[in-house]
């Protein structure tokens, strides 16, 4: 579906450039939009090598299992359908310090991996269970302590103090994972079966 909502934008562009003469001003942005894409790739690779090293530092020295220790009564609040001791705990911690430690492409195998294991407790396949919401609402909205993609794509571009966004990216991340649980948390029993009345 993706593929052809791009396919329509491209179709548009080059559409309206025709009928307005300027097909060769679509195409020179289209190379100078790949050109600038290569080089923000480029200069995200070392900063995101960097932070990833970071984490298996970090991994080596026990501080991801005593974050994820940290996070375990917080995920059982979060996940009271999951059990106690199933493998979908430990990916959701995992992808929950990963993202809190601003490494989102850390997190997503340990995401993907959660979502899989909360696949094998859902009753209906075919829907997405509560718990399958709640981590994909926290994924979305995660606290980040250290936004380091942003910080790496303004040092891309020159920025001269990259790292000033960290106070407001901690503020605007924290009231979005405070809305999303508080959105999760209303749907959850709105969707709640109503008990019986007795009598």
């Amino acid at each position: 579906m993706v593929n052809w909502i791009w396919l329509f934008f491209i179709v548009v562009g080059f559409g309206f450039a025709a009928i307005n003469g300027d097909v060769e001003a679509v195409t020179q942005a289209a190379f100078d939009g790949a050109k600038s894409g290569v080089t923000v790739c480029f200069g995200l690779i070392s900063v995101l090598v960097f932070w990833m090293g970071m984490m298996r530092i970090a991994e080596d020295a026990g501080i991801l299992s005593k974050m994820a220790r940290l996070l375990q009564p917080v995920v059982r609040f979060l996940f009271p359908s999951v059990p106690k001791n199933h493998p979908a705990i430990g990916y959701i911690m995992s992808n929950m310090s990963a993202n809190i430690l601003g490494l989102g492409n850390a997190a997503t195998p340990m995401g993907i991996k959660a979502m899989q294991e909360l696949q094998k407790l859902n009753p209906d396949k075919d829907t997405a269970s509560t718990a399958m919401c709640t981590l994909l609402a926290l994924n979305t909205s995660s606290i980040t302590l250290i936004p380091t993609t942003l910080i790496a794509i303004r040092m891309n571009f020159n920025s001269m103090n990259p790292a000033e966004i960290v106070g407001t990216t901690l503020m605007a991340t924290i009231i979005s994972t405070a809305a999303a649980i508080f959105v999760d948390r209303w749907y959850r029993r709105s969707r709640s079966p109503i008990p019986p009345l007795k009598g």
